[in-house]
């Protein structure tokens, strides 16, 4: 089972990287392109995140380090952010038009990433028992990208998603912030139960 569950987070990895790459390939040939906008997505990072945290755990797994606290809080959170591409992009984006976009990274991306990260924290065992209070730490990343972001639309205009467009007014986009907020806590309350499990001993 071990080598089963390794093998799904190097592909996993793989993937990720893979995907990203192949976005990046097309859209740097884009008049429009910028690095930092491409690299200033929530997609981008959460996915970066999410592979950092497999490629770790397969370090740790290498060295017989299993559930180690500190390692799975970084799953743990990588995992909550992952779920928030997921679901954010299959309610609020899925229809939008975007014509530069690579369509099978993008359902590696928005889709399979997403699905498997969390089915992964869920089902394996090898993470440590995190704490109530760990959901705060969640909310430390998300808060900074949103303060760059907003900080970002106010000065020279580019923000990576339509619902954060200053143009359709402070209060309809705090509304939509404290509802992503809102679901990273809850999604983080869950991955904090999810962790106290041990469905398939790893």
């Amino acid at each position: 089972m071990r080598i089963l569950v390794n093998s799904l987070r190097l592909l996993a990895v793989i993937a990720v990287v893979s995907a990203i790459l192949a976005q990046w390939l097309v859209s740097s040939k884009l008049p429009s392109y910028h690095f930092p906008n491409f690299f200033g997505y929530f997609t981008i990072q959460s996915n970066i995140l999410i592979a950092v945290a497999f490629a770790a755990t397969l370090v740790a797994a290498a060295r017989r380090k299993r559930g180690d606290l500190r390692l799975s809080l970084f799953r743990g959170a990588s995992t909550v952010y992952i779920a928030t591409t997921g679901i954010v992009y299959n309610t609020l984006l899925v229809h939008a038009d975007v014509q530069t976009s690579v369509q099978w990274s993008n359902d590696v991306l928005h889709r399979i990433m997403p699905l498997y990260a969390v089915l992964d924290w869920l089902l394996f065992s090898d993470r440590g028992r995190l704490l109530l209070r760990h959901v705060w730490w969640f909310l430390v990343y998300p808060a900074v990208w949103l303060v760059v972001i907003l900080i970002r639309g106010a000065t020279d205009g580019w923000v990576p998603y339509p619902f954060l467009n200053p143009d359709l007014g402070y209060g309809v986009v705090a509304l939509y912030c404290l509802g992503v907020a809102v679901f990273i806590a809850l999604m983080g309350v869950l991955v904090i139960g999810m962790s106290r499990l041990r469905l398939v001993k790893v």
